[in-house]
């Protein structure tokens, strides 16, 4: 610390004034500065938009939730406004709705063929709309899972319209017909997420017309593994392409090369359909088809075990997928009770909206308030270089050449007013700390202090950590407060994770958070931090 910012936090904590004349600090005023928000480790040079917010929306990863009308379970729980309305205060871009024929000619929301309870269509839309741009200027998209019949689908389409107004994105950007636009281009604008019906230009030639009242039936193909079969085609076959008519494209291709798929008719008004630009809903067959065939404003959605598959075995084409198409990630469907997936794995690999429970707490959801409290909490973060090159050769499961590690020292100093034990039948728990690094899988790994026996008031560790971070730009770090017993096993008591490169150098404070994600202030840890590059 030089002597310039010396004097700034003497000028600006000290309260005495014979004191901070002969320019040195108090205890009063040394308190004063540790409890306050200069001194905290995020560093707060991040907590504005400080990334280049012009490159396509493919670049950036996305804060994404899961069936975000639900407060609870995934099937006799309620429906919630709630949700929403939570979700966007926390910065969340990219919010699921599932659309179902309601009575009274009214669309509903909730998780089909379950007990969970419903909400109105409109009425979500309008929670929406009030409080999209709260926390963030930057474009929320609205993922469909619509299973509503054609007339219902145009009752949506006229809601989003008359609701949302100037705000629905409807139409392509002039300056964007080819190629994904840019967050800061689509500022305080809603996207749709659904199927789509043709193209773009065939969009832009119905706006003025009368053809909006039409339905047509998308034709949709279930496939097999096509993972595993495709690496039986042989690279020399030539598809035949007919780019007028890309499904008919598919059925050549099958023809000569490719597994025949299994299809089934989903029908799909013009009305919605015309909404949908940026953000087409298409089904994901397989890296090597979407090299192929896939254009620039369709997104894909793989469930959980089948994305952790491929990124374990083709995470090099996971990645090279996930430099040109949005891809969303979402749990798998027993996770009844709404717990969540680890989402580092699938950010290893550049999936953009890795979509998670919010109601549900714990280390998913740690990570994912953790990641986001980059770049002004805006849920948009620039991916790293490597992961939006098209020509990189990165791959997180294997060896990292040519990076530049980061050696990471840090002192964990002592405890202030850590939550007690709920466990003990004196409240007085035996704290230990964990720290834990979350990347690649060559940086994770987690140390942990002693026990200190009895004392949350103001335990003391004076212990001393160091880790090399092969890859930080991917890197969290989460700092885990527990009551250790070996009658009932560790009781959580706080922690905070943030990313490694958001960190402030020095002596710092780390807050505390419940496992719901509350504010434990005044609990907190005192440590110092060091690392060089």
């Amino acid at each position: 610390m030089n002597k310039s910012v010396a004097s700034d936090i003497i000028e600006k904590y000290e309260p005495i004034e014979e004191v901070k004349q002969a320019h040195q600090m108090s205890i009063e005023g040394f308190t004063r500065y540790m409890c306050s928000s200069d001194c905290l480790l995020f560093n707060n040079e991040y907590d504005k938009v400080y990334q280049d917010m012009t490159h396509p929306l493919c670049d950036y990863f996305i804060s994404s939730s899961h069936n975000t009308y639900l407060i609870s379970d995934q099937l006799v729980g309620p429906s919630d406004i709630w949700g929403y309305v939570s979700a966007l205060m926390k910065g969340c871009r990219c919010l699921e709705i599932d659309c179902w024929d309601g009575s009274q000619n009214e669309p509903v929301v909730y998780h089909g063929y379950t007990l969970t309870s419903k909400l109105l269509f409109k009425t979500v839309i309008q929670a929406i709309h009030k409080y999209a741009f709260i926390t963030s200027d930057y474009p929320v998209v609205l993922s469909l899972e619509n299973h509503c019949s054609p007339h219902q689908q145009e009752v949506m389409a006229d809601n989003l319209q008359l609701i949302l107004g100037d705000a629905l994105l409807s139409d392509m950007l002039d300056d964007f017909p080819e190629k994904l636009p840019s967050p800061e281009a689509l500022k305080f604008k809603i996207l749709v997420r659904n199927k789509k019906i043709g193209t773009l230009a065939e969009t832009r030639e119905r706006r003025n017309s009368d053809k909006h009242g039409q339905v047509q039936e998308y034709e949709e193909y279930e496939d097999t593994d096509l993972d595993e079969e495709e690496d039986r085609v042989k690279e020399s076959e030539t598809p035949v392409i007919l780019k007028d008519n890309p499904e008919k494209e598919l059925e050549s291709r099958s023809r000569v090369s490719l597994p025949l798929f299994r299809k089934h008719k989903v029908k799909v008004a013009l009305a919605l359909s015309d909404l949908v630009i940026y953000t087409k809903a298409e089904k994901f067959r397989s890296f090597r088809y979407s090299r192929l065939y896939q254009q620039f404003n369709e997104t894909n959605s793989i469930e959980e075990s089948k994305a952790r598959k491929l990124s374990k075995l083709k995470a090099h084409e996971f990645i090279l997928h996930t430099t040109k198409f949005i891809t969303r990630i979402y749990p798998r469907a027993i996770r009844a009770n709404s717990s969540n997936f680890n989402p580092q794995e699938f950010w290893n690999v550049g999936c953009q909206m890795v979509a998670l429970n919010f109601q549900t707490p714990g280390l998913p959801m740690d990570l994912q308030n953790g990641k986001f409290l980059d770049n002004g909490s805006s849920g948009y973060i620039l991916k790293p270089r490597f992961l939006r090159d098209i020509e990189t050769k990165f791959n997180p499961n294997g060896v990292l050449e040519n990076n530049n590690p980061v050696t990471l020292t840090i002192r964990l100093i002592s405890g202030i007013q850590l939550p007690p034990s709920n466990l003990s039948s004196s409240n007085k728990a035996d704290t230990s700390v964990s720290i834990g690094i979350f990347g690649v899988a060559n940086d994770e790994v987690k140390q942990q202090t002693r026990v200190i026996k009895r004392n949350a008031f103001s335990p003391r560790w004076d212990e001393t950590f160091t880790f090399i971070i092969q890859v930080p730009e991917l890197a969290l770090i989460r700092f885990v407060v527990e009551n250790q017993s070996m009658i009932t096993g560790n009781e959580f008591l706080g922690q905070y994770t943030l990313p490694v490169l958001c960190m402030s150098k020095g002596y710092r404070r780390v807050p505390l958070f419940s496992k719901a994600g509350q504010s434990l202030e005044p609990a907190s840890l005192f440590i110092y931090v060091w690392y060089v590059r």
